[in-house]
C-alpha cells in the first residue's frame, strides 16, 4: 500500500439533523489534516515545534555568566545542561524579585536604608553591548554617604540673571562649612551634618574649629603629662624602669605598695635586698619618688634657688633638673642630720628623683605622725624637750633650718620623735632662713601648748632659745621686723664679699634644754 495514499479519511459524511449543527452542546465537527508519514517522522519538524514552544514559554532569555551566551539562534534544547541553566535563570529572577520586595518592605520611607544587592543572583546590565556595560558595584548608591555640596566654579558664581548664585551665598557657605567639619580631629565628634543638610555660618564654624584645635592640644598635653610625670599613687615609665633596675640588681627584694602621698612626693614600702660591701641595706626600706610635676608644689624654687649649694645649678626652665636637685638636697640634709645623731631615716641610695631610705615603722606599718598619736602627759613633755634639743642640734651642728617643721613631719616610733621630710631645709644664712625658723617655732609652740605641756615656750622665746639670738621685742610685728633686718644685713654682706658668713650676733652657744 502506498504510504502516501494512507490518510485519516473520515467515514461517509452524511448530513445530520439541523438541531445537531446548531446545538452548542453538540459534538464539534473535527477536521483532520492530511499529513504524510514522512512528515510525521521528520526530526526537523520536531525541532521547529519544540522551538515554538520554547519561544512561547521563554520570550526573553538572559545570558548566564557561568555558561555560553544564549540567544534565539543557538538554543539547543536537546542538551540537559541548557535546560538546567534556563531553569536556574528563572529561579534566580524570582529570588531577586523576592529580595527587592523585602528591601522595600524593610526600608519604607526611612532615610537610612539597607540593601540586599550583594545577595542577588542576577545583576542587570545597562546595555546589551559589552562596551556600554558598567559594573553595578561601582555605580550603586551608598545610603550611608551623603552627597557633598557642589563646588563653585573658578569664576565665582553660577547661573544667569536673577538666578545667579555667588560663592558668598549664605546657603552655599553654610553647606561648605558643614562639609569642612569632616577635617577635624577624629576625637571631635561632628555628627552627620551633611545628611541633615546643616548650614553653619562662618562665625559658628570658626568657633568650632578653634575649639577642636584647643581640645586636640589639650589632649596631647594630658597624654604627655601622663607619660612623663608621676601621679597620685602611680609612677611614670621612666620611674618604673628605675625601680625595676633596683629590684633586678638585688638592692630591693620586692616593692609592696604605696604608704603615703604628699604634695611633693609619693612614698612606697619595699623589702631590702642583699647588702653590698660598701652599703648596708635595712630589712625594710621607704622609697620616696618625687613628683615630676610642679602643679601641686610650685614654690620649690624659693627653697633651692638661694641655697649656695645649688644656686649655680638652678634652672627654672628645666623641671626635671629641679626635681633631681630637690631629691639630692634631701639626701644631703639627711646625711648631715644622721652624722649629728638626730633620729631620721637613713639614706640608702639616690637615683635621679628616687630616694631610697630606711623605713620608720615595722611590718609594712609606718610609724604614726605626731598629730595622729595619743600620748600621755609625760610622753608629751618628753617629746617636747626632745624636739627642742633636735632643733638646737639642727641649727648649731647641722647648720640647717627645717623650714617645714610641724606635727605632720614628726613621727613617733620606739618612744621618741623622728624627723622626716627635710628636702626643703635650708641653712640659717639663707635669705629667708630666719623666717622659716620662726615659722617652725610657731608651729611647735602652738602644738605643744594645745597638747597641755605647761613648760612649752612661746614662739619668740623658742626662736631665741634655738638660734641663740637675743631679739628683744614686745610684740610679734617688731620681732619679725628685726628678723627681716638681720636677713637684709646678711644679704648685703653676701653681695659685698661673695661668701655666706653669718653676720648674726651670737652671745654664746644656745642653751641645751634637757628634761
Amino acid at each position: 500500500m502506498d504510504p502516501v495514499g494512507v490518510a485519516a479519511a473520515a467515514p461517509d459524511a452524511r448530513p445530520g439533523p439541523a438541531w445537531q449543527s446548531k446545538c452548542p452542546w453538540g459534538a464539534p465537527n473535527t477536521t483532520s489534516i492530511s499529513c504524510s508519514l514522512a512528515d510525521v517522522m521528520s526530526e526537523q519538524l520536531a525541532k521547529e515545534l519544540q522551538l515554538e514552544e520554547e519561544n512561547a514559554a521563554f520570550p526573553e532569555v538572559v545570558a548566564v555568566a557561568e555558561g555560553p551566551f544564549i540567544t534565539g539562534e543557538n538554543i539547543d534544547t536537546s542538551s540537559d545542561l541548557m535546560l538546567a541553566q534556563m531553569l536556574q535563570m528563572e529561579f534566580d529572577r524570582e529570588y531577586d524579585a523576592q529580595l527587592r520586595r523585602e528591601e522595600k518592605k524593610i526600608n519604607g520611607d526611612s532615610k537610612v536604608s539597607i540593601s540586599f544587592e550583594n545577595y542577588r543572583k542576577v545583576h542587570p546590565y545597562d546595555s546589551d553591548s559589552s562596551e556600554d556595560e558598567v559594573d553595578w558595584q561601582d555605580t550603586r548608591h551608598d545610603p550611608y554617604r551623603a552627597d557633598k555640596p557642589t563646588t563653585t566654579p573658578r569664576k565665582g558664581f553660577v547661573g544667569k540673571g536673577k538666578d545667579i548664585t555667588t560663592k558668598h551665598d549664605e546657603v552655599v557657605c553654610g553647606r561648605k562649612n558643614t562639609a569642612r567639619m569632616e577635617n577635624f580631629a577624629p576625637e571631635f565628634q561632628v555628627g552627620d551634618g551633611i545628611g541633615m543638610d546643616l548650614k553653619l555660618s562662618n562665625q559658628v564654624f570658626n568657633a568650632l574649629k578653634q575649639h577642636a584645635y584647643s581640645e586636640e592640644r589639650r589632649s596631647a598635653r594630658l597624654h604627655e603629662k601622663k607619660e612623663h610625670s608621676t601621679a597620685e599613687k602611680a609612677v611614670d615609665p621612666k620611674t618604673r624602669l628605675l625601680l625595676y633596675k633596683m629590684v633586678n640588681a638585688g638592692m630591693l627584694e620586692t616593692i609592696t605598695g604605696c604608704i603615703s602621698t604628699g604634695k611633693e612626693s609619693v612614698v612606697f614600702h619595699a623589702y631590702g635586698g642583699n647588702a653590698t660591701e660598701d652599703k648596708v641595706i635595712p630589712p625594710e626600706c621607704a622609697i620616696k619618688v618625687f613628683k615630676t610635676t610642679l602643679n601641686e608644689f610650685k614654690n620649690r624654687d624659693k627653697y633651692i634657688k638661694d641655697d649656695y649649694r645649688f644656686k649655680d645649678r638652678f634652672s627654672k626652665l628645666n623641671p626635671r633638673k629641679i626635681i633631681r636637685m630637690w631629691a639630692e638636697k634631701e639626701m644631703h640634709n639627711l646625711t648631715r642630720m644622721q652624722n649629728a645623731g638626730i633620729p631620721c631615716p637613713q639614706v640608702v641610695i639616690l637615683k635621679k628623683h628616687v630616694l631610697v631610705m630606711s623605713f620608720i615603722g615595722q611590718d609594712q606599718v609606718p610609724a604614726p605622725k605626731l598629730k595622729d598619736v595619743t600620748l600621755s602627759s609625760e610622753d608629751m613633755k618628753k617629746a617636747y624637750y626632745q624636739i627642742l634639743n633636735m632643733m638646737q642640734q639642727l641649727y648649731k651642728e647641722c647648720n640647717l633650718v627645717h623650714a617645714d617643721l610641724s606635727e605632720y613631719n614628726m613621727l613617733w616610733h620606739d618612744g621618741k620623735v623622728w624627723l622626716i621630710d627635710v628636702s626643703q631645709s635650708v641653712e640659717p644664712t639663707h635669705p629667708h632662713g630666719l623666717e622659716f625658723l620662726f615659722r617652725d617655732c610657731r608651729n611647735v609652740s602652738q602644738f605643744f601648748q594645745k597638747g597641755g605641756v605647761a613648760e612649752a615656750l612661746n614662739e619668740r622665746e623658742l626662736f631665741n632659745a634655738v638660734s641663740g639670738l637675743n631679739i628683744t621685742a614686745d610684740n610679734e610685728v617688731d620681732f619679725q621686723a628685726e628678723i627681716e633686718a638681720l636677713e637684709k644685713m646678711n644679704e648685703d654682706h653676701v653681695q659685698n664679699h661673695g661668701k655666706k658668713l653669718s653676720m648674726f650676733s651670737n652671745d654664746g652657744d644656745p642653751p641645751i634644754y634637757n628634761e
